[in-house]
């Protein structure tokens, strides 16, 4: 970039498929250095403590302003996620989006994302892209590196509760690294995303002997080898799936993409990994005691059992700790894992970085003039 003139990219949503945000094996490889970049501290997300999520505008279900959005149970929220991610990336930036369940009526996605890059020292925006295929692959992406370490080799049965875009995409990473999958358990709500599911996974992936709809949790978990829940959740852990222990597979790995939930004392049993111990650190302090439900990411839980004497801080594990040798991750066959994926900027930003240089090396996007000059500088 030449100073004071400043240009940035523009990339739509054709331009990222062409700049590779589809490909999950490459995806994989970037969250995995992302994993090792949170655990070594290499990152700065917002807040004073440096881990928050994002900040949320959220409205309220009544207004005396007419034309003020209410909060009507639909997901209608706004969020700006700003995040500094080092290692190979090293680099700035933001997801911004907004969100209402009702956009669905629409045709559109209930959330609408676009990521913003930035140089780390001057601020200059480097490219504004498209990113509601970004934000699914990079989240995807998190459950397959944590099936890399933690799913047991010949691993060959996965459950997929939730047949929607985090559904392909949680099983596109989970199949990208556990090759000898050959059966797929579905359960969903609705028969039509059920069916269109079904008929997209059979065109996706061949290898598959199996694939098949099932009417409960427990179905969904028996004789599974790894089970990612990515179902809408909201704030009441009742509704959320329930998982018994009695269910699960000795040695099965479950994922909590989205909400699910387990008894505090069977969950004490298990071995609980989480993406960034910081950030669940983080939503404590954000969300006081129970975090659960307030938050429905099931790490939220780990650390309300911290508080009621169930376990330790020190027993829930960092994937980091496990990717960098730390910790020894899998010390039997038998072992039962839970991991929590919490989802965070920094992904956005590591993975945005990989499809910014593709699409700098392969010609695509509209370069847009910030200013020649600044009026005012």
């Amino acid at each position: 970039m030449s100073y004071p003139e400043i240009d940035f990219l523009y990339l739509n949503e054709e331009d990222m498929i062409k700049a590779g945000v589809k490909d999950m094996t490459a995806c994989i490889k970037a969250m995995e250095e992302v994993v090792t970049c949170l655990n070594a501290g290499d990152y700065v997300m917002g807040g004073e403590n440096h881990n928050s999520h994002g900040s949320q505008v959220s409205f309220p279900k009544t207004s005396p302003f007419p034309n003020m959005p209410k909060d009507e149970g639909e997901d209608r929220r706004f969020m700006a996620m700003p995040a500094y991610i080092g290692g190979s990336f090293d680099l700035m930036g933001m997801k911004w989006y907004g969100s209402n369940t009702a956009n669905h009526k629409k045709g559109l996605p209930r959330s609408i994302l676009s990521v913003m890059l930035n140089d780390k020292d001057t601020g200059a925006p480097l490219a504004l892209m498209s990113a509601n295929l970004l934000s699914a692959y990079r989240t995807g992406a998190i459950p397959g590196v944590g099936a890399k370490y933690l799913v047991r080799e010949g691993a060959r049965v996965c459950g997929i509760c939730g047949p929607g875009v985090m559904g392909r995409t949680s099983l596109a990473a989970i199949m990208a690294v556990c090759p000898a999958i050959d059966t797929l358990k579905v359960k969903g709500r609705g028969k039509a995303s059920l069916d269109k599911f079904i008929d997209y996974v059979r065109d996706e992936y061949p290898s598959l002997k199996l694939v098949e709809a099932v009417d409960s949790i427990e179905e969904l978990v028996r004789d599974a080898d790894v089970v990612s829940f990515t179902n809408s959740g909201n704030t009441d852990p009742s509704t959320y799936p329930y998982v018994k222990k009695s269910w699960i597979k000795p040695g099965a790995v479950l994922i909590g993409v989205s909400a699910f939930d387990m008894d505090a004392g069977e969950l004490s049993t298990c071995s609980l990994v989480v993406d960034n111990i910081k950030l669940y650190e983080a939503w404590a302090e954000e969300f006081p005691y129970p975090s659960f439900g307030a938050n429905n990411i099931i790490g939220s839980k780990f650390t309300d059992m911290v508080h009621d004497g169930l376990i330790s801080m020190n027993e829930i594990i960092d994937l980091g700790d496990i990717i960098s040798g730390k910790h020894k991750g899998r010390v039997s066959d038998e072992e039962i894992f839970v991991y929590s994926v919490g989802g965070m900027p920094v992904e956005d930003v590591a993975w945005g970085k990989v499809c910014y240089e593709n699409a700098k090396r392969l010609g695509l996007g509209v370069s847009l003039k910030l200013w020649d000059h600044p009026d005012m500088p």
